[in-house]
């Protein structure tokens, strides 16, 4: 009988992969990966303090580059965005960074979102995220307030602002969640491993060493010369 000129042959068991094989273990491992980036966040949170230090940080490094996004597009003539301008006057979103600013302010003063009193853990998250964005649509326009003159998409207006405050921003935020963002970073690599298990190797069995029996070595005869 011929030989088949191929043989397939299953792939072994000790290089597979095994993927989640139905969709109930896959939102168990979803669900079980919240439940753990929650309980990591609560355990690098724990002083409410830190976390509004932590949500105004993120918050002012994103509203700022954002509003740098739009006031690009702005001035390049493209996307849906434009001045704003009432009654004739062009407002700078310097004032709106000022009310939000003055608005917080005030949110602190009547103790909403400090923590004491009937204040909510919610409200100061709120506060925190506000106190962000007043504060990185202030700070754009540093030079604007600093000269007393447009000059914005200047020279003294761009060069040192611009270098201020991301470096500000990315420092806060890696001082107050750098823990958080470590710990995640290690969760989500250790639920990938276990998502994505894979089958240690067996080796092989080496041969046990027997020391070999010593051959019998026989004395050689001894020849006779004859005289």
């Amino acid at each position: 009988m011929p030989r088949p000129c191929c043989i397939w042959s299953a792939p072994r068991a000790d290089t597979a992969r095994v993927p989640p094989t139905t969709f109930a273990e896959s939102a168990k491992a979803s669900l079980i990966r919240r439940r753990s980036l929650r309980e990591l966040y609560r355990r690098s949170f724990r002083e409410p303090a830190r976390e509004r230090l932590f949500i105004a940080s993120v918050s002012f490094f994103i509203t700022f580059a954002i509003t740098r996004l739009i006031t690009h597009s702005i001035r390049g003539e493209f996307g849906p965005f434009g001045d704003v301008t009432i009654r004739g006057y062009h407002i700078h979103h310097l004032v709106w960074g000022i009310l939000l600013l003055l608005a917080v302010g005030y949110g602190w003063l009547i103790q909403i979102g400090t923590g004491r009193g009937d204040s909510s853990h919610l409200a100061g998250r709120i506060m925190a995220v506000l106190y962000g964005m007043g504060a990185a649509l202030t700070l754009d326009e540093f030079a604007l307030w600093l000269n007393l003159k447009d000059v914005y998409w200047e020279q003294q207006g761009r060069a040192s602002i611009d270098a201020v405050t991301l470096f500000g921003a990315l420092c806060s935020a890696g001082l107050w969640g750098g823990r958080f963002f470590r710990a995640a970073v290690r969760e989500t690599l250790r639920v990938a491993r276990a998502s994505w298990r894979v089958v240690p190797r067996r080796r092989p069995r080496r041969p046990s060493r027997l020391s070999a029996p010593a051959a019998a070595t026989a004395p050689e005869p001894t020849r006779r010369h004859d005289r």
